[in-house]
This record gives structure tokens, C-alpha cells and sequence, in this order.
């Protein structure tokens, strides 16, 4: 996706510290990276995402984002002493500032303009499984499991938006169950939820990562954009307010290259090449 032709005195992060962060041919991939633990999110590494997720629509080299986690785990929530030793000891002030930024994480994905992929491969548990609900695509292996572990260390299971997000995904009575009772489910049982996007073989996690990001990347960028913003935005509207928006955003995409793109390639008989403009 072209970055926005606004740019102030901030420079672009290049050196990220507590996730593994790499772009490549459009594709930017955060890779969890303490798998000794099962790639646990300490306060930084939850503040290294949101600040990434934020730049990544100016970088103009992504097109993509991928998260992944690094061994034989996505990601297994706060890790319990680095954070929950610490909230334990901290005032109400500090508290609060540290649940808002959680849910700045989980806001940033949504508002986030790219395409985000989870590959997900043994446990997403806590605000791991948060992260992947938040994503555009959840691509799981068979041994993959969720667990929204949240009432299991004496707390709400409506941490970081899960109580928004969940419902919609698997319906009230679904988010219920795993919400209220933080018990861990296998990807077949995901899958019939509805929380998988494409179910892989063990050894096919890195190749159907690729080959969906592939698509993404390659693909109207500026359409996907927007359907993205409609699929957030519209959550919360009435019917007559959600075909308004709609109509006002096809018109626009009217005018782009790459619909009139479109048009062209199928009068060529050949494959549109897209531009995001």
C-alpha cells in the first residue's frame, strides 16, 4: 500500500526490540521471538506493536502484515511474572494506562488499513487469542488451539475488546462459553466456531501463510482497505447509516486506477495489474 503523502518530523522505526519485524516484496511479518516461553507479550512488546501498527500505513513498503510466533507456539498471552508480578503491585493510574494501551493493540489492528494475517501454530492463549481474533485472517494447523484465559487468573474475560469481537465472530452463546469459562479448544473446534479462516496441516502452516499473503499483497489494496473500514465501522450502525456509507464509498472507488484498471484488463483479456490507486 503507497504511504499517505503526509509525513511529519517522526522517522520511521527500523530497529524493533522485542518482536523480530521483517518486509519483504510487500509482505511485513512480526515474528514472536521467545519461544522458551511460548512467545509470552511483556509491556514493551505490547507497546513495540501498537507504536508498528501505527506506522505501518506511512511506511510505503507493506502491502501485508503477517504475525507469527517463533518455535512451537503463536503466542501464550502476559507473561505471568514481566506483567501480572507487576500489575499486582501497581496503583490504579498505572492500571488503567496499561489496559488502555492493551486495547490500543487491538484498535490499531482493526483501524489498521493493511491486511493483517495470523498464522497460528500450537497454543493462542490470552491476549494471544485476543490478537488473533483481531486479525483479518486466522490461518491455523491442525494442532492449533485458542484459550481466552482471562476469568482463569481471577479477571474479566472481556479483555482488549474480546467481548466486542467475539460475539460478532462466533455468535453470544459461543463467546459465552469460551469467555465466561476460558477453556482451550483444538482448530477443529475453532474451525466450526467460526475463528479459522484456513485450516492447514502441521507442516503447511508457512506455505498457506504465504500463499494468502501473496494474494493480499498482489491484490486491490485500496479495495481491501476499504472493506476493511466498512466490515469495523459498520458494526455498530443502523441499517439506513451502513448503505450510506457504502454507497459514498463505492462512488469513490469508482474514480480510482484501479477500478477503471479493471475494466481495461478484461477488455485485454489479461489479469489487472493492481496499484492501490
Amino acid at each position: 500500500m503507497p504511504a499517505g503523502p503526509f509525513r511529519g518530523s517522526a522517522a520511521i522505526t527500523h530497529d524493533w526490540k522485542h518482536f523480530d519485524f521483517t518486509v519483504a516484496d510487500g509482505v511485513a511479518t512480526v515474528t514472536f521471538n521467545r519461544p522458551d516461553k511460548l512467545n509470552p507479550l511483556t509491556f514493551e512488546s505490547y507497546a513495540d506493536l501498537r507504536d508498528l501498527l501505527y506506522e505501518l500505513p506511512q511506511r510505503g513498503d507493506t502491502r501485508v502484515l503477517v504475525i507469527r510466533g517463533k518455535g512451537t507456539a503463536f503466542c501464550a498471552g502476559g507473561d505471568v511474572n514481566e506483567i501480572i508480578g507487576e500489575l499486582i503491585m501497581m496503583k490504579a493510574r498505572d492500571l488503567m494506562a496499561f489496559t488502555k494501551m492493551t486495547g490500543d493493540v487491538i484498535r490499531a489492528m482493526r483501524e489498521c488499513p493493511i491486511p493483517i494475517i495470523s498464522g497460528i501454530q500450537g497454543i493462542a492463549a490470552g491476549a494471544g487469542a485476543v490478537i488473533a481474533l483481531a486479525s483479518d485472517f486466522r490461518v491455523v494447523t491442525e494442532s492449533g488451539r485458542f484459550a481466552f484465559l482471562f476469568t482463569k487468573v481471577g479477571l474479566s474475560g472481556g479483555d482488549m475488546g474480546a467481548a466486542y469481537l467475539l460475539p460478532r465472530a462466533v455468535g453470544a452463546a459461543r463467546a459465552t462459553e469460551l469467555l465466561m469459562l476460558g477453556d482451550t479448544i483444538d482448530a477443529p473446534t475453532a474451525e466450526k466456531y467460526g475463528l479459522v479462516s484456513r485450516l492447514v496441516p502441521d507442516d503447511g502452516l508457512d506455505e498457506g501463510v504465504a500463499a494468502l499473503a501473496r494474494r493480499l499483497a498482489d491484490g486491490p489494496t485500496l479495495a481491501y482497505a476499504q472493506t476493511k473500514a466498512l466490515i469495523t465501522r459498520e458494526l455498530d450502525m443502523p441499517l439506513g447509516a451502513s448503505m450510506e456509507l457504502d454507497a459514498m464509498t463505492q462512488a469513490l472507488l469508482m474514480t480510482t486506477e484501479d477500478h477503471a484498471e479493471f475494466h481495461a484488463s478484461f477488455n485485454d483479456k489479461r489479469k489487472p495489474r493492481w496499484t492501490g490507486r
